[in-house]
């Protein structure tokens, strides 16, 4: 984790002038593009990261896009905002909403246990550690997972990056690792009976899998349907066209000395299933269309993609007093320990990571975000009535370079405003 404790450790429209009215369309982005430009500039040019895309939107378009450095190291190919990366948690918000137009639909149900529609739940355990042996400790839990514990975090699912005992687990029973793509990787036991706190998980893995059992559908073709497709994200998917391909960024890691390196990399392509939670490539222009339905409240290009009642419920606290905290890495390689804005109190929507208060970027309480493992990172915020995105490609999450950039391009966009 950074030892520095700075960032990281109502969505109608009123009636009065937005902020990027007038004479902000001149003089605002006029500032907003030589700062932003300069962030980039100095972190790629320093050598801190390979390289970079970063940009903001409001509810209607595109109001600054930016990059900087090659699609890796050694490479000529510059990055841009149709560089195709691994977003891997920035899966997430795009699979829990399907599974919240499922529930518009009356095909899931929020708060009914999970397992009526995938029997393996009811088999889970808790995991309560281990016995002197070294045998695990396992116990029923006290309560059924639902599909609102699955989405905000607090069904028991961790992640073994960050939980010890799970990454014991997943060693001491031999069980293949969430990156094969194999469905065994999903039966681990859950850390706490569901509902009791919040920690980062597989649960949207197993949303996944709930959207397949209620549509139907494989979950890329659910998505390319009814969100994707209708959005025109034409560049994201579970697996990379070729066309994609050509557009591809390498993958990058930083030593223990701070010197990057392009590493091997490439996701499980003969998957038994689509992860939900983690297994999307996509672009910074594809994942602005997102954003900015969320922005509109659930329209894009004439389209009601969700409900403005849904997007509401994805935009407000779904855990009441419980609170998001700090991840504490099991695997170093892959992610430093990790909190944003560590003295900022912060929930969980069914959807995304809500700070309850003002951020030291400048973005506004209620805001809502995420980030993935790659260091990918996006925010929407919408008292401003902005998201906004910063995408690199290198572990390991957090890295204090690449967190960097994103903190410093959100601030200068709220100096901006």
């Amino acid at each position: 984790m950074i030892r520095r404790r700075t960032m990281l450790s109502c969505t109608a429209a009123v009636a009065i002038a937005p902020w990027w009215s007038a004479g902000w369309a001149t003089t605002g982005r006029d500032a907003l593009k030589s700062r932003a430009d300069a962030v980039l500039h100095d972190h790629v040019s320093s050598g801190r990261v390979p390289g970079v895309v970063a940009a903001l939107t409001d509810p209607t378009d595109t109001i600054y896009a930016g990059a900087q450095g090659t699609i890796g190291l050694g490479e000529t190919a510059p990055i841009s905002l149709d560089t195709v990366m691994a977003v891997f948690s920035m899966t997430k918000p795009l699979t829990s909403t399907a599974a919240l137009q499922l529930v518009e639909r009356g095909k899931l149900k929020l708060d009914e246990p999970a397992a009526k529609y995938l029997p393996q739940l009811s088999a889970v355990q808790v995991l309560e550690g281990y016995d002197a042996s070294g045998a695990p400790r396992l116990r029923s839990p006290r309560r059924p997972v639902t599909l609102r514990h699955l989405l905000t975090h607090t069904s028991g699912f961790t992640y073994d990056i960050w939980d010890a005992n799970l990454n014991r687990y997943y060693t001491e029973q031999n069980i293949p690792r969430l990156a094969t793509r194999r469905k065994a990787a999903l039966n681990v036991p859950i850390a706490f009976d569901p509902g009791d706190r919040w920690q980062y998980g597989i649960g949207i893995d197993w949303v996944g899998l709930l959207v397949e059992a209620a549509s139907g559908q494989a979950l890329g073709d659910y998505l390319e349907r009814h969100l994707t497709g209708p959005l025109g994200m034409s560049s994201t998917g579970f697996q990379p066209s070729p066309e994609m391909r050509a557009r591809l960024s390498k993958m990058h890691t930083r030593d223990n000395d701070g010197k990057l390196s392009v590493m091997a990399f490439a996701q499980q392509q003969n998957s038994e299933f689509e992860p939900g939670g983690s297994g999307l490539y996509s672009t910074a222009a594809d994942y602005l269309k997102f954003l900015r339905m969320i922005l509109n409240r659930g329209r894009a290009g004439g389209q009601q993609i969700v409900k403005p009642e849904t997007v509401d419920l994805m935009s407000r606290n779904a855990i009441g007093p419980l609170r998001v905290g700090q991840l504490h890495t099991a695997i170093p390689f892959l992610s430093r320990n990790a909190e944003f804005f560590p003295d900022t109190p912060k929930t969980w929507s069914l959807a995304f990571m809500i700070n309850e208060s003002k951020a030291p970027t400048g973005r506004s309480a209620g805001s809502m975000a995420w980030a993935g493992l790659a260091n990918t990172y996006f925010w929407i915020d919408p008292a401003k009535r902005i998201a906004g995105l910063a995408m690199m490609q290198l572990f390991p999450f957090v890295d204090p370079q690449a967190l960097g950039v994103f903190l410093e391009f959100e601030k200068s966009a709220y100096m901006s405003i």
